[in-house]
């Protein structure tokens, strides 16, 4: 019995694995060595588009309808991350929301989210329309990230706030010598 379930174990995954090649051209723009896993997640892949060296967990939802979302290289998603390029228009006296339409839309409505290189964001976090997470940071696991996130800043809570930075000014020099002369001679 075990043996079965390991085989039929093995064939999702490799069914998971055929249809992320599949779908990788989806996708506005996909870098090389791009994981996700399109059966356990929902993307509106022709917004979408994706650096290099990127792994999204299971569960992702990452949509933009009006707008769109940009995601560097070496970038890390837990599971169950949430990504909204947009919302719901609100400000019509006497319509009811569920009656607005796409012409109903003000252009503060949609707006892109981009997310830096190197950047690890972690399960369950929400991130909103208009944000821009900078290079090297870190974005603590179940955040509602509101507004933009400095680069190499951990943030975390409800909404995201600054915790603290990963390092002091001369250490992120020094990371960031070392890991763009590496990204170069690649």
């Amino acid at each position: 019995m075990r043996f079965i379930a390991v085989l039929v174990l093995n064939l999702f995954r490799a069914y998971d694995r055929l249809i992320m090649i599949l779908f990788r051209s989806l996708f506005k723009s996909c870098g090389k060595k791009v994981r996700f896993f399109p059966t356990k997640s929902d993307f509106y892949y022709q917004t979408i588009s994706i650096g290099s060296d990127v792994f999204i967990g299971t569960g992702a939802s990452f949509i933009a309808t009006k707008s769109f979302i940009e995601i560097g290289n070496k970038v890390m998603f837990g599971p169950n991350v949430t990504i909204r390029g947009g919302n719901h228009s609100t400000h019509i006296i006497g319509k009811y929301m569920a009656d607005y339409t796409p012409k109903d839309k003000l252009k503060t409505d949609d707006q892109p989210v981009i997310i830096e290189d190197d950047v690890w964001v972690g399960t369950g976090v929400i991130i909103l329309k208009g944000v821009r997470i900078g290079q090297g940071a870190i974005i603590a696991a179940g955040a509602v990230v509101t507004k933009d996130v400095e680069k190499y800043a951990i943030v975390g809570g409800i909404p995201a706030k600054r915790l603290k930075y990963r390092w002091t000014d001369e250490e992120i020099k020094q990371h960031e010598l070392i890991v763009n002369s590496e990204y170069k001679s690649k």
